[in-house]
């Protein structure tokens, strides 16, 4: 790619970007006037269990808009575990887990809708007629799948990861969600989705604004703070550096007392020059409510071994409902089985009912 090519792309995702947060901004204060009018979709792969990571990342928003009066579903993608791995491990587990986390941190299944991919059949239907509407090359242009690629080390890639944002798409549109919340990097998913439904409806004579058969969903951006593992690198579950939201206070003491900091013992709030320890400043003021440089200036010169009691007792306090929630959850896997034998069954209901007008329109319905 030539520099005039490289300015031109870097010039369209800037003001794709600009488009993407004023659009969002629009939706975040149309939720205020009608929270009826949205519908939104989110969900997470049952790869491990939760950490303070998609806590503070996801969880904790996702709670918002239900307790602000949007209709939110969450999806465990279970089949998106086998992705890009051999097999899927203690899944059920790590489904169960996933639940009560979901529960514990205050998604509540009376307001919102916990389901899983491999229970609701007609949702991957819809990847038969999505994938017909989109080419290779777009799939191997996708951000992810190209990070996947490049992270194979000349593995082959499976069929599932390169069709992976197809579907994404049919999470997305099988519930007709027109919301989805997501972060600046993950744009191009939903695009994906915006594409193959402007599609359908353009191949299959529905493109009227009147009668569509799918939305077309925004994002919902939302300025997520950038959370280090405690070893001062991404934070990643495969890695062992976070913090599960199921760990009892001890565990959580003894991960942060192996947390990486620095030799200088006067505590500053300095990102770029001390990423380590303005990270651990970062989880105590998400915990407490306190600035980061508040909590640096009452550290002041306490060095490492402060800070990381500060961090302690900061997390340890602000998690101990959910942790109580989460024990009290844990004793009854016969009531958490049933919020999602009620999830799935709402999920499969609009799913039919969505692949049938799918069916009429491409004039499937024998």
């Amino acid at each position: 790619m030539t520099n005039a090519e490289d300015l031109l792309e870097t010039s369209t995702d800037e003001a794709s970007l600009a488009h993407s947060l004023k659009r969002s901004a629009q939706i975040d204060k149309a939720i205020d006037e009608d929270p009826s009018r949205f519908r939104v979709l989110t969900g997470d792969r049952p790869t491990g269990h939760l950490h303070l990571g998609h806590y503070f990342g996801t969880l904790q928003n996702r709670v918002k808009l239900q307790n602000r009066g949007v209709e939110t579903w969450v999806l465990i993608a279970d089949y998106q575990v086998i992705t890009d791995r051999d097999g899927v491990g203690p899944l059920k587990e790590r489904v169960m887990s996933l639940l009560t986390d979901y529960i514990a941190a205050g998604i509540d299944p009376e307001k919102s809708v916990i389901f899983n991919h491999s229970q609701v059949p007609a949702l991957n239907q819809l990847l038969l007629p999505f994938l017909s509407l989109v080419t290779e090359s777009e799939l191997h242009r996708n951000p992810t799948v190209k990070a996947e690629l490049e992270a194979t080390n000349g593995r082959a890639m499976s069929g599932l990861m390169l069709t992976y944002p197809v579907h994404q798409a049919a999470d997305i549109l099988f519930c007709k969600a027109n919301v989805v919340p997501v972060g600046k990097d993950q744009l191009p998913h939903l695009e994906q989705t915006r594409q193959i439904a402007n599609r359908f409806d353009k191949r299959y004579g529905r493109a009227t604004k009147e009668h569509p058969v799918f939305p077309r969903p925004d994002a919902l951006l939302s300025d997520v703070p950038l959370l280090l593992g405690l070893d001062g690198t991404k934070m990643s579950k495969s890695r062992g550096n976070t913090i599960e939201l199921r760990m009892s206070a001890d565990e959580t003491a003894k991960r942060i007392k192996k947390a990486k900091t620095d030799a200088d013992r006067h505590i500053t709030y300095d990102p770029q020059n001390r990423p380590e320890v303005a990270n651990l400043l970062l989880l105590a003021s998400l915990a407490s409510g306190q600035s980061p440089q508040e909590l640096a200036n009452q550290i002041g010169d306490g060095g490492g071994g402060t800070l990381k009691k500060v961090v302690t007792e900061s997390l340890n306090e602000f998690l101990a409902p959910l942790r109580a929630k989460r024990a009290e959850l844990e004793k009854d896997p016969a009531y958490l089985l049933e919020i999602l034998r009620r999830g799935n069954e709402r999920a499969n209901e609009v799913a039919n009912a969505t692949l049938a007008e799918v069916r009429k329109a491409m004039q499937m319905d024998y």
